[in-house]
């Protein structure tokens, strides 16, 4: 697999050099400014006390706060926590939001933890890394395997040791605790957001639009459903177990129920393929929404789709980029096609900030606002320095952040 910090910092290094960077502005561009290990114990039910290591990688300040979410997996690593801070200090610049890059984690299988663990785990973790965070320093946020309860557990823990309520320092939380109208679908609409203006730029009807999502998670299963709610006729859809399609378009409310009911895809009367296998498709767009490291060297030639909007975190390796460039295959890279995501929580955290509620009316107003002058920026870009999408998301992204530290 392909190691994702590296990765992050190839498209960095390329914007920086078209850019013309000075080597010292790069290099503090390129690796986290803190990165944070911590071990910590928990008690478990039988009275036995574990040891738990997490980590916290705060990459960049210059425009603001640490911004970012906090995985508990057992594949949570070094690497990986850098290169996602990473990505989140190029996301709130593209999105012009305030905040730089931070991203945290523990390893741990939350499968084999009972509820109390759980929450032990959530709090314990909040108490090794509290001196590094705060509304002003560092806001996490949920990523893969915590939800708006722990978010919950967190900010009452974080409260208990500042000696105040202190909601703005962590977001997605729920609603009763804080949390935003918007704040959980806010990473697939913003994604629709993107192909409904790619579509108008391209000429696409809706309606005869063929779209591939890979991955049923909080992300693929809002774009889906925000997807065929905007008249796209989505062909193909899948969770970590399998794919399904039907290349004349799929019921995704039906899909999305028979999903919630059954746990699974497997059953669906469609044809049932693999995710291997969708992501060859021939469809007008690809959206992969599930993990990393999808598309590779090994598989790219394989693909078919004339559009890729990337919901995922780094599905593309470098190497596959290139190939799909090659093949004129118009990409749109996540640090875009997923930044509503911290938008909706920048939102989150601005309203506790200012003890303000708004409705979801409002906040997916703001978000389509956020959206489209971001795509909008980077279609300039692309056009004036006859570059990629990728590469132009990155060059305005890395030229706000330069900027910052120049000031």
């Amino acid at each position: 697999m392909t190691d994702p910090f590296e990765s992050t910092k190839t498209f960095v290094g390329r914007a920086g050099k078209l850019l013309k960077l000075p080597l010292r502005v790069l290099e503090r561009l390129e690796e986290p400014e803190r990165l944070v290990t911590v071990r910590f114990p928990v008690r478990m039910d039988d009275g036995r006390e574990c040891l738990f290591r997490g980590f916290r990688s705060q990459h960049n300040s210059a425009r603001g706060p640490y911004k970012g979410g906090i995985r508990f997996s057992p594949a949570v690593n070094e690497s990986e926590v850098k290169a996602l801070s990473s990505w989140m200090t190029w996301k709130c610049a593209v999105a012009d939001i305030p905040f730089g890059g931070g991203k945290g984690g523990v390893i741990v299988d939350v499968k084999k933890l009972s509820k109390g663990e759980l929450e032990r785990l959530s709090r314990a973790y909040v108490r090794a890394i509290a001196p590094v965070i705060g509304p002003t320093k560092d806001v996490p946020a949920p990523d893969m395997n915590t939800t708006p309860e722990i978010m919950d557990w967190m900010a009452d823990e974080y409260s208990k040791i500042v000696g105040k309520k202190t909601l703005a320092t962590f977001t997605g939380k729920n609603i009763k605790n804080g949390g935003s109208q918007g704040r959980t679908e806010a990473t697939g609409f913003g994604g629709v957001i993107i192909l409904k203006a790619l579509a108008r730029r391209e000429k696409l009807a809706p309606g005869q639009t063929s779209v591939a999502a890979q991955g049923l998670g909080n992300v693929g299963h809002y774009f889906a459903r925000f997807a065929a709610e905007a008249g796209f006729k989505v062909v193909a859809m899948s969770d970590s177990r399998g794919a399904i399609y039907d290349k004349n378009g799929l019921n995704v409310s039906a899909v999305l129920n028979y999903k919630k009911e059954n746990g699974s895809l497997k059953g669906y009367p469609a044809e049932e393929i693999t995710n291997e296998a969708l992501l060859a498709l021939p469809v007008d767009v690809l959206v992969p929404a599930a993990m990393e490291d999808v598309i590779t060297e090994a598989n790219v030639s394989k693909v078919k789709a004339r559009y890729i909007i990337e919901m995922a975190n780094g599905p593309i390796t470098p190497e596959a980029d290139s190939a799909l460039k090659k093949k004129k295959i118009f990409i749109v890279p996540d640090i875009l096609a997923n930044s509503a995501g911290v938008t909706g929580s920048y939102f989150e955290w601005y309203q506790n900030m200012h003890k303000e509620r708004w409705t979801k009316d409002k906040v997916l107003k703001k978000l389509e606002q956020k959206i489209l002058i971001a795509f909008a920026e980077s279609l300039r870009t692309m056009t004036k320095r006859k570059v990629d999408l990728r590469t132009a998301v990155y060059i305005n992204a890395v030229q706000k952040v330069a900027a910052a530290i120049k000031d």
